[in-house]
């Protein structure tokens, strides 16, 4: 089971933003490569911190998160999960400020002296599921138009930054010389431009291309809900790391069965003699027809439920049920056989119905009556 994303940060879940900042760049800088060469526990520990902050210091995934846990990122999740150290160094290097002698360029391994692996855009796309489809899960295989590094497109060594990805200055104050870094404006920081550019490449030597992208979806989503398939956005120039493909989940409505958080609902009409006399009858249901008993003098309004036969949690904690609402449906119009009935009813309340001489009880010509 995957550690709690406040534990690992040791905030309270009602921590503010700057307090969730603050301990992450603690743990941060504790566990970094640099400080803990060859340590493979403090890497994880490193990553975890990481991917704990990602979720917690964004508002709409912090919200995802306490509502759903870690279920929310099954299958791709809203974020966090697969983290690897480029995508942290890219996404949070200010986090750390001058811990390790002033910017992330600073850090060892990861690109050096400054030279950072620029990531591609994002790309989101939109997945109709049925209720089926929720209540299962499914695998989806979706045409998506992405950009990628062309055949043939090759780079050279910014000559600007000379491959460090930074522009150093050095200013002389009353407090002695101090040295400041920028990220270079000719390369962005990747540290390389683009040298060949093959026909039909953009001036990054990107080209767009179709490719069908499987997307394993949870059961349990709901409306709404956002997953990310990591590294299957638009590519970056040069050795850059690819962007996320973000799919936005919605929902066709089914025909009889309404949902309600992990409830199904279904309304159930009856005639009068079902009613009065009982019945059994058959409903639709995820997964396929279920047959219900009606007791005899069953009211409308009743609800009959029928337990885990809803949506599965998508936190895992079971499933729903199934909620059967009962109406009785009352004829707009009745035969004269039909208006005798009620009207003897109507002028007595103590009637109570003798069975008349026939192959037929009365209730089963009450019944037939009202059929």
């Amino acid at each position: 089971m995957k550690e709690d994303y406040y534990e690992i940060l040791g905030v309270s879940k009602g921590a503010s933003a700057a307090e969730i900042k603050k301990a992450y760049r603690k743990k941060a800088i504790e566990y970094h490569p640099d400080k803990n060469p060859g340590d493979a526990k403090a890497e994880e520990m490193f990553k975890k911190a990481a991917e704990a902050y990602e979720v917690l210091s964004d508002p709409d995934k912090r919200a995802k998160y306490d509502q759903y846990g870690h279920a929310a990122f099954e299958g791709g999740g809203f974020g966090g999960g697969g983290m690897n150290m480029e995508d942290i160094f890219s996404q949070f290097g200010d986090i750390f400020g001058s811990a390790f002698g002033g910017g992330f360029g600073g850090f060892g391994g990861f690109g050096g002296g400054g030279q950072r692996r620029v990531k591609g855009s994002n790309l989101r796309i939109r997945v109709r599921l049925t209720l089926e489809e929720v209540a299962n899960g499914v695998e989806k295989k979706v045409k998506v138009r992405r950009k990628v590094q062309a055949d043939g497109v090759t780079y050279k060594t910014c000559p600007t930054c000379h491959g460090s990805g930074q522009m150093t200055k050095i200013t002389n104050t009353i407090l002695g010389r101090m040295q400041t870094s920028t990220t270079c404006s000719s390369c962005g920081g990747a540290g390389q431009i683009i040298d060949k550019r093959p026909a039909g490449a953009d001036a990054q030597g990107l080209v767009v291309k179709e490719e069908t992208v499987s997307i394993k979806i949870p059961l349990g989503v709901e409306e709404g809900m956002q997953l990310k398939v990591s590294g299957k956005g638009n590519g970056a120039p040069g050795n850059g790391v690819p962007g996320d493909l973000l799919v936005a989940i919605e929902t066709v409505e089914h025909e009889t069965l309404k949902r309600e958080g992990d409830n199904l609902h279904y309304d159930l009409y009856i005639s009068l003699s079902e009613a009065a006399l009982g019945s059994s009858k058959e409903i639709d249901a995820v997964g396929g027809k279920v047959r219900i008993k009606l007791e005899p003098g069953i009211q409308s309004g009743k609800i009959l439920r029928l337990r885990g036969k809803g949506i599965a949690s998508i936190n895992g904690y079971g499933s729903g049920d199934l909620l059967v609402h009962v109406n009785v449906w009352t004829p707009k119009e009745l035969n004269k056989e039909q208006r005798e009935f009620f009207e003897r009813m109507a002028n007595d309340e103590n009637f109570i119905p003798k069975p008349e001489k026939s192959d037929k009880s009365f209730f089963e010509k009450v019944k037939d009556m009202f059929s």
